[in-house]
């Protein structure tokens, strides 16, 4: 595996807490995670009598929404104002997390209608996962966005010790219903935040007209189909992920079949992976600066393999609680390196939406995989279960020498040097297909290697709109080239030209043309129609 460069030094783990907004954030979304942990111990806790399936599908209802949800969730975060849709559904969460404290505190919350409510909570957290995560770019200084992205982890897994600890004692003390209490009032903090910190005015759009939804849609989709590095992020998401799901899924049920403790108990255990969490982050720069992220996602998955197998073979509570800590920075590790990776790689103008993609394999491999994980376990045993998991986390780590995180070419930041097109009449914003031309003189020396550098130039195409593109040599003037593509209407081609092509799209049009040094000749047509 050769060592990926996906994101230089930028300071300490904690340098990115320096931003006042994103601490403020942090620290708000750190509150909300905490009334969620609280929340989903109350609710495994309240099921885990049922057996390990339906205590699965606590999981399965949270995250199984994304699998619906996160692709129009993504469209809607490009499209809309993201600050106020998160405020939306902040408000929106709040609202289900309080009718869950009502029912379950007159006593009236049943196994089902507990995992109806989940579930709709899981769809509000799927419509507000895009925009969240599209945020954080806009917080921090890029080259500390590996350093945020596993400050985000560390909140989540601070979050996962603090509040199921905090969860159980709440519901030894008072029942399982203050724990949804306390999660509706965890919001707040978030909601605050956002409506006292209005983000920067976005810049002036030329008069482009905006996006249709299911145009913008289609727009992801062809972004993520033509760039390779985000297709092999999403590949390695969906070989960590679901074997990953298992300890979490069934740590509940390991903690009452196996070690036989109690809701404080299993606190304590979720305690010990929050703590490997925090001490992940702190090692997280140096590491990664030394490793690269191939071996980081090696060795996350090695940790985490390992752990699986400790814990299906051990009945020691204290030598789980330090595989735990091991899991709990293999976490961190592993997702820091893929979520850095993926906001290094992508830009602005399709950032929300090529985040669903990731959420959609994330959050749907970690439901997928805890349902598989809950089934196997109800039928076959624990033992079975966390082998089958650690079995697929090795198959996954022994694939990244084939199918490593690819080399960093990246530079997604807005470049409006492409020039504008020459025209007698412009094309109204909904006309298409347009089919633009380029003419290019290539020496015959030259000519296979500009077909070479021809190949990034169709990606870079593809990836801001193109629908099909060519490339033909003329055989009656063999130094003739013609590279043709199509665009779905006049408004996209703009799209093209003025928010979509950045930094590296413009250095494969130089590297191409270095081998035809006279000016190429554009044409831009438009479907004729009577």
């Amino acid at each position: 595996m050769k060592p990926s460069t996906v994101a230089a030094s930028g300071g300490s783990a904690w340098t990115p807490l320096r931003e006042k907004v994103f601490r403020a954030l942090w620290l708000a979304q750190f509150v909300s995670n905490v009334g969620g942990w609280m929340q989903t111990v109350g609710a495994q806790w309240l099921l885990v009598r049922h057996g390990a399936a339906l205590v699965s599908l606590v999981q399965v209802a949270a995250g199984l929404p994304v699998l619906l949800l996160a692709l129009p969730a993504g469209v809607l975060a490009d499209l809309v104002d993201r600050r106020r849709l998160l405020l939306g559904m902040q408000a929106a969460m709040a609202a289900v997390a309080a009718v869950l404290a009502a029912l379950a505190l007159l006593g009236v919350l049943g196994p089902w209608s507990l995992l109806l409510l989940t579930f709709l909570l899981g769809c509000l957290t799927a419509l507000n996962g895009p925009a969240w995560q599209a945020l954080q770019p806009s917080l921090v200084p890029r080259e500390q966005l590996r350093q945020a992205s596993a400050l985000g982890a560390v909140n989540m897994n601070v979050a996962r010790a603090l509040g199921p600890a905090l969860g159980g004692a709440l519901v030894a003390a008072a029942g399982v219903g203050w724990t949804f209490a306390v999660n509706a009032v965890s919001f707040l903090g978030i909601l605050l935040v956002l409506l006292r910190r209005r983000p920067a005015a976005a810049a002036p759009s030329r008069g482009q007209e905006r996006e249709h939804a299911l145009a913008a849609l289609r727009a992801g989709g062809r972004y993520v189909r033509s760039a390779p590095g985000v297709r092999r992020i999403l590949l390695r998401s969906a070989l960590f992920v679901p074997g990953a799901a298992a300890l979490w899924a069934l740590l509940p049920v390991i903690a009452v079949q196996r070690l036989g403790l109690g809701s404080s108990g299993y606190g304590v255990l979720l305690a010990a992976v929050g703590l490997g969490a925090v001490l992940a982050a702190g090692a997280l720069p140096r590491l990664s600066a030394r490793t690269g992220a191939n071996w980081m996602l090696a060795l996350a998955g090695a940790l985490t393999a390992g752990a699986l197998v400790v814990t299906a073979g051990t009945t020691d509570a204290v030598l789980t609680g330090v595989v735990l800590m091991l899991a709990g920075a293999a976490w961190i590790w592993g997702l820091s390196t893929l979520s850095a990776a993926l906001q290094l790689e992508l830009p602005n103008w399709v950032r929300a939406r090529a985040v669903a993609f990731y959420l959609l394999v994330f959050q749907g491999g970690n439901a997928l995989g805890a349902l598989a994980w809950g089934q196997l376990a109800q039928h076959a045993g624990l033992t079975v279960a966390l082998t089958a998991s650690a079995a697929l986390l090795v198959l996954g780590v022994a694939s990244l020498r084939r199918l490593p995180l690819l080399d960093g070419r990246v530079d997604p930041s807005l470049s409006d040097t492409w020039p504008e097109p020459r025209l007698t009449v412009e094309p109204a914003p909904q006309d298409g297909p347009v089919l633009v031309t380029v003419t290019y003189r290539v020496a015959d020396s030259d000519a296979s290697a500009f077909v070479r550098a021809m190949g990034d130039v169709e990606a870079s195409r593809r990836r801001t709109g193109a629908i099909n593109w060519g490339l033909y040599r003329d055989a009656a003037e063999p130094d003739r080239f013609i590279e043709f593509f199509a665009v779905t209407s006049w408004a996209e081609h703009c799209a093209q030209h003025h928010e979509r092509y950045t930094g590296i799209d413009r250095e494969f049009e130089r590297t191409a043309r270095k081998f035809a040094p006279s000016e190429p000749v554009v044409t831009h047509a438009v479907t004729a129609r009577e």
